[in-house]
């Protein structure tokens, strides 16, 4: 588990003028997930990052994993806890004059393993990401994503409960990201690790996380479960997660409508025809996300005649749907 409470980091200027690049951010990680960060370039996701793994030392608050407290370590008290975090970047970062195997190899030969330790938990690691045929490819041989798994390999070298993975889909096709995304959440399981995603692809978010924290100037405005955010119809990540595409030749809008976490009934379009209001789909955007049928619509309806909006809504609500706006459906009866 990673808890951070009420982390800072500032900078100071040649001029003293004090820069805030976190502002007092609290955020919990609970352990086996896989929480995303996101926010606009500059918002702060990278050196919060930096700031867990102590690659930077925060100015103010804590940054505890599995219960301890990083920020209160030194020297090898601190280099010990540090390998509870592997990480991997944007740039695999690999050492162009080495194989795939010695860059995977590095961390363990730096704290003087043995070699026939070293031999096989590196095979097990490239076993684990796909590239047993690789490793004696050098990583200019190697695509972008494959590139990537070398870096999640060798993040993965020492045995760390915690994998920060900052951009690591960044710049990769979508063929590579859908991949990556896929080694992550099967490595999550096979080493039992508690993941934080840095991105700003809300498709990694959408496919990867159970939870993503949004991010802006240094704060974090929000923050949910992925598959419960839709329940706030105010959501700024609800909008960025699941946005609404208009169809072509789509109608003005007139009704919004949430899939809650309810297991939503299949021919609702269906029963409400029966019933004499016809429903044209202007836009939608559902995913399965957990097993669970999520996501936004906008519909136009044509109510029939003793079109009755409290008994519209009350039937939505038990099929699994939220109206966002039931004064639009009061609107129309009036109007008829």
């Amino acid at each position: 588990m990673i808890t951070i409470e009420h982390l800072s980091k500032e900078y100071r200027s040649t001029q003293g003028q004090r820069h805030v690049i976190l502002d007092d951010i609290s955020l919990t990680v609970p352990s086996g997930s896989i929480t995303a960060v996101v926010g606009a370039s500059g918002a702060g996701k990278s050196t919060l990052a930096k700031c867990i793994a102590l690659l930077e030392k925060p100015s103010h608050g804590q940054i505890l994993v599995e219960g301890i407290d990083l920020t209160t370590l030194s020297g090898e008290a601190l280099r010990r806890q540090r390998r509870l975090i592997g990480s991997v970047f944007q740039s695999a970062a690999l050492l162009q004059r080495k194989t795939v195997w010695e860059n995977i190899a590095l961390p363990l030969q730096w704290l003087g393993v043995v070699p026939h330790q070293i031999l096989s938990q590196v095979n097990q690691l490239l076993e684990s990401v796909g590239l047993s045929d690789k490793a004696k490819a050098y990583p200019a041989q190697l695509s972008g994503g494959q590139q990537q798994r070398v870096g999640i390999a060798r993040a993965l070298a020492l045995n760390p409960k915690v994998l920060l993975a900052d951009e690591a889909t960044s710049g990769l096709d979508p063929e590579a990201t859908q991949s990556i995304i896929a080694l992550l959440k099967r490595l999550r399981e096979e080493y039992r690790l508690t993941i934080m995603l840095i991105t700003h692809e809300m498709e990694v978010v959408r496919q990867a996380a159970d939870a993503v924290a949004y991010i802006e100037q240094g704060k974090i405005i929000q923050f949910g479960q992925v598959g419960h955010l839709l329940g706030c119809p105010d959501s700024l990540l609800a909008s960025q997660l699941f946005p609404l595409n208009p169809l072509p030749s789509s109608k003005p809008i007139e009704v919004s409508l949430r899939y809650t976490d309810k297991v939503v009934t299949f021919d609702w379009i269906s029963r409400l025809g029966q019933q004499g209001i016809s429903v044209d789909i202007l836009a939608a955007h559902l995913e399965n996300i957990a097993g669970c049928l999520v996501g936004r619509m906008r519909i136009a309806i044509s109510p029939s005649i003793g079109f009755d909006t409290e008994e519209f809504v009350r039937q939505l609500k038990e099929w699994g749907l939220h109206l966002d706006n039931p004064l639009s459906v009061l609107s129309l009866q009036e109007a008829g």
